[in-house]
């Protein structure tokens, strides 16, 4: 198959729309990763972007949409505090889990009898839903387990070949997957942080960090979110998050510059040090491209100077300890 990479315009959107009409595959640009995207109620094309991906069926998808109405045949209910946060951060990276109806497919689901469902800001994303008039399976468009894509030559360079469009909309503007969250009572839970933080979410109910946020889950343990898998968003580099800041982060480096290695700082550290963000905002943006960019320098290990775990610094740290495999440096 050959893959063509199409800037967004009118003609990319209809071509991706007939292309997932017809019931196949195509990637596209949301705000946070680029998704590979479906009919998201056509179980023969969502088992399509489990095959490009080598994807483990058990793990749910999230449905998009492109306006609230869309929203009501998929689900049973939606609880007065979600309408409050769609009001809100709709359109935008937060995901929220509801009961299914039966309109959506078990494959989709991932077997379970919840949905996750969000409305992405990106205007590519939003106008192929729209053209398309149905809501669209869109995990991230790469191979299982990668790092996810932020920008269109990402997606290639794991589907070249797998699928017959990418929609290029530019650099992912959050970079990181959305935030996902389910209702216990009358409490949030943040199965998955993102751009929507727990501090945003707060002005509106208590919230709750699921545990496997900062924590492997049992191997056995049936997850209910996306990127909630033991080892996800992996390079072929060993990864190590080192909990050490500065001076003692640099100290830690610099025993270690005769490896292979590349280091990821939180400032600029001089000669030897890559700067992947003074802030949590940038670190999300940069963290994927510069994993990908490892390996392509054939890279063996990518020791990362820890970040805060307050606001978006969460997900980032969330998305590191899972490349990581959970391996940390405490010295």
């Amino acid at each position: 198959m050959f893959t063509k990479i199409e800037p967004f315009c009118e003609e990319s959107v209809r071509e991706a729309a007939q292309i997932l009409k017809n019931g196949g595959i195509a990637a596209i640009p949301t705000e946070t990763v680029y998704g590979l995207a479906a009919n998201a109620l056509d179980e023969n094309a969502v088992k399509s972007i489990f095959t490009a991906k080598g994807r483990p069926q058990d793990n749910p998808l999230i449905v998009h949409i492109s306006n609230f109405e869309m929203i009501k045949p998929l689900v049973v209910d939606v609880p007065k505090l979600a309408q409050k946060l769609a009001e809100r951060f709709w359109a935008g990276p937060l995901t929220m889990i509801f009961d299914k109806t039966d309109v959506i497919p078990g494959v989709t689901s991932g077997g379970l009898s919840t949905v996750a469902v969000r409305m992405p800001a990106n205007d590519a994303a939003r106008a192929v839903i729209e053209k398309c008039g149905f809501p669209l399976a869109a995990p991230s468009a790469n191979l299982s387990g990668k790092p996810s894509p932020t920008s269109a030559r990402h997606v290639f360079e794991d589907m070249n070949g797998k699928i017959p469009l990418i929609i290029d909309g530019g650099e992912c503007t959050v970079g990181v997957e959305s935030t996902v969250i389910c209702f216990n009572g009358d409490k949030i839970h943040i199965l998955r942080p993102g751009g929507v933080t727990a501090e945003m979410l707060s002005e509106f109910a208590e919230v709750e960090i699921d545990k496997a946020v900062e924590t492997a889950p049992k191997q056995d343990e049936r997850v209910i979110s996306p990127g909630m898998k033991y080892k996800h968003y992996s390079p072929k580099a060993d990864v190590w998050i080192v909990k050490l800041r500065a001076e003692k982060f640099v100290k830690f480096c610099e025993s270690r510059k005769d490896e292979n290695a590349w280091f990821l700082s939180r400032g600029d550290y001089g000669k030897g040090f890559i700067n992947f963000g003074e802030t949590a905002e940038i670190q999300a943006r940069r963290l994927f491209r510069l994993l990908r960019e490892a390996d392509e320098n054939n890279i063996e290990t990518v020791y990362v100077e820890i970040p805060d775990k307050s606001g978006v610094g969460l997900a980032v740290y969330n998305r590191l300890i899972r490349a990581a495999g959970f391996k940390v440096v405490d010295e």
